[in-house]
């Protein structure tokens, strides 16, 4: 089978569209038709270099589709179904999945390489091997993925809405409710609102916290952010610091949440500086792994037991946490359509990425076919 799909072939260049030669599902795997795909922040750190794949690799891990084939021993899946696409693989019996963790799930370690479980590639052209993001290449129109990655749900949602769910809402979402462990009452400082600082910022307000603080130098992300929850914004660091000390009358913030798009040393200290005694700082955001990016007072760490959290897919469990969402957004709870800005046809992709770095877009998402 022949499908079109937007390809990275090294660091610093665009993503170019090409014509790749597409495997049918072996054991365990299906083949998706994908409607839609986000444009999330990490497949620019794939081009900057913030983080490096094996190239060459088809992009994208933000995915919703329908199932068209399925291999050998699927049962959870048929043809017809309609799924949300986890950019987390779930094996359900590793040791990290058996004890609750199922976000850092051992089959995830070969998502940059992008490699199916078998360790094989599913994308071929020119007698090159192409990985998929996360397993997942949703930016082709057609992949063949492991059932792992797949949570099914009702015919009837849309799909261009909902593929935000499978990675940029829960991941903030998440790392509000998750990884802040947010409680009614609190406090919550947010910086960065981009597609996973919004989330951060409706999970914060969906679980009772009582000031939402979204810090963010763009004036549309900050009028967005109070839209969605949030109770106060600011353009700079300095300026929420002076905020949060008014408002918790010097005690500081109980959580902050590092949601902006590369992650730097500054706001990192920004975060740990505005939180409370017994505070934490959950790091989400991303930067080059080879940098150090956290650098911190070691006595007021101690003296003040502050905790600095790292968090991956907003410490939750994509196969509890997706169907969650779906069902918070049925219920207007959580907010999805207000989130994308633009959408785009496969052709656009630079240009999408173009406006997610000029800062325009809230959500960009590319649209591939009707369900």
């Amino acid at each position: 089978m022949k499908t079109r799909a937007a390809v990275l072939r090294g660091t610093g260049q665009d993503f170019e569209i090409a014509e790749l030669d597409l495997d049918p599902p072996k054991a365990g795997e299906v083949l998706i038709r994908y409607v839609a795909a986000g444009l999330c922040h990490s497949d620019e750190h794939l081009r900057h270099g913030d983080l490096v794949p094996r190239f060459p690799l088809v992009g994208g891990h933000e995915g919703a589709g329908v199932i068209e084939e399925v291999g050998e021993g699927v049962t959870r899946l048929k043809p017809g179904d309609h799924v949300i696409c986890s950019f987390l693989p779930v094996c359900g019996h590793c040791r990290w999945c058996s004890t609750g963790k199922s976000n850092l799930c051992d089959m995830g370690a070969t998502i940059l390489d992008g490699s199916l479980p078998d360790g094989t590639y599913r994308f071929h052209a020119g007698g090159e091997d192409f990985g998929g993001m996360c397993m997942l290449g949703t930016f082709s129109e057609r992949a063949t993925i492991s059932e792992n990655s797949c949570i099914k749900v009702d015919p009837d949602l849309p799909l261009d809405k909902v593929v935000l769910i499978g990675c940029g809402v829960p991941t903030g979402f998440g790392s509000a409710v998750h990884a802040a462990a947010t409680e009614p009452g609190d406090t919550i400082a947010i910086y960065g609102i981009g597609g996973i600082g919004i989330n951060a910022v409706q999970g914060a307000a969906l679980a009772g916290a009582r000031n939402v603080v979204a810090i963010d130098p763009l004036a549309n992300k900050r009028e967005i952010a109070e839209q969605l929850g949030a109770t106060h914004s600011c353009e700079t660091a300095e300026q929420a610091q002076e905020l949060i000390s008014d408002l918790t009358r010097g005690v500081g913030a109980d959580k902050a949440i590092v949601t902006v798009g590369v992650v730097t040393s500054e706001v990192v200290t920004s975060a740990f500086n505005a939180i409370r005694k017994g505070g934490t700082v959950v790091v989400t955001g991303l930067a080059d792994p080879a940098k150090n990016t956290i650098e911190l007072s070691g006595a007021v760490l101690t003296l003040f037991e502050k905790r600095i959290q790292g968090s991956l897919f907003g410490s939750g469990d994509p196969f509890h946490d997706i169907p969650r969402m779906v069902e918070l957004y049925q219920a207007g709870d959580l907010k999805l359509d207000e989130l994308i800005t633009s959408t785009y046809t496969l052709d656009q992709i630079n240009q999408g990425y173009q406006d997610l770095l000029d800062g325009k877009n809230i959500r960009g998402v590319i649209l591939h076919s009707a369900p």
